[in-house]
C-alpha cells in the first residue's frame, strides 16, 4: 500500500456467531475525511470497533502510522479516539467532566476548538448535566465535540447526525471540512449515506 497512507487494513475478518461481517477486507485511507457507508446491520459500527480495537479481528491486520494494532495495542489505542453513542459506560459522568478528563489522554488535544465546537454545538446548558439525562442529539455533540479536539491521528464517529437539529447538522458539515486539511490526521465517519455539505476525501461501501 501506498506510504501516504495514514490508516491501513488488510485482510481483515471478522464474524459474530450468529453472521458473518468482514471477510478478508482491505482499504487504505490517507489523511482527510473518509465515509463509512452502508445499509442498516452492514457492519459500520462492527468496523469502527474494530478500528479502535475494542473488538479483535479474526484475521488481518490494522496499522495506523507505522503502529500495528494486534502487535502495539497499548501505543496504537493511544491514537485513537473512540466514544459510542450507544454505550451507557460515561451514563454517571457529566459533560464537563468527561470533556475535561480528555487532554491528559490525547497530547494533540486543542483546548481552543473545545471552545469552537462547545459553541457551535450550543452546549453551555448542557455541560453540567450527567450524560444520563442528556437528549440522544446533546449526548451525539459532546461526543463530538471532544473527538474533533482530540487531535487523535485516528478519529472515528458513528452515526454523527442521529437526533440533531439542522443548525447542529450544519455545522458539523463545517467543522468536519476543517479536518479535511489536518495533515496526518483521517477522520472516520459511518453513515449510511453521504451528510450534506461535506466532501469526502475517501468513500468506503461496506459489502453487504
Amino acid at each position: 500500500m501506498a506510504d501516504n497512507m495514514v490508516l491501513q487494513v488488510e485482510g481483515l475478518s471478522f464474524a459474530y456467531p450468529e453472521c458473518g461481517v468482514l471477510e478478508r477486507w482491505s482499504m487504505a485511507l490517507p489523511a482527510g475525511l473518509a465515509l463509512v457507508r452502508g445499509d442498516e446491520s452492514s457492519g459500520k459500527t462492527t468496523l469502527l470497533r474494530l478500528l479502535a480495537g475494542d473488538l479483535k479481528p479474526q484475521a488481518g491486520q490494522i496499522t495506523l502510522q507505522g503502529l500495528n494494532a494486534s502487535e502495539a495495542p497499548k501505543a496504537y489505542a493511544e491514537q485513537v479516539f473512540w466514544a459510542d453513542p450507544r454505550s451507557g459506560d460515561l451514563d454517571p459522568l457529566t459533560a464537563r467532566g468527561w470533556l475535561g478528563s480528555l487532554p491528559a489522554r490525547y497530547p494533540l488535544w486543542d483546548t481552543a476548538a473545545l471552545a469552537t465546537h462547545t459553541e457551535g454545538f450550543t452546549l453551555h446548558e448542557h455541560l453540567d448535566k450527567p450524560f444520563y439525562a442528556l437528549s440522544t442529539g446533546s449526548k451525539r455533540k459532546v461526543l463530538m465535540a471532544g473527538a474533533l479536539a482530540s487531535g487523535a491521528p485516528l478519529t472515528l464517529i458513528d452515526e454523527p447526525i442521529g437526533g440533531l437539529d439542522k443548525p447542529s447538522v450544519a455545522y458539523l458539515a463545517r467543522a468536519l471540512a476543517q479536518m479535511a486539511a489536518e495533515p496526518g490526521r483521517v477522520v472516520v465517519v459511518a453513515h449510511y449515506e453521504a451528510l450534506p455539505g461535506v466532501l469526502w476525501g475517501t468513500v468506503v461501501d461496506l459489502p453487504g
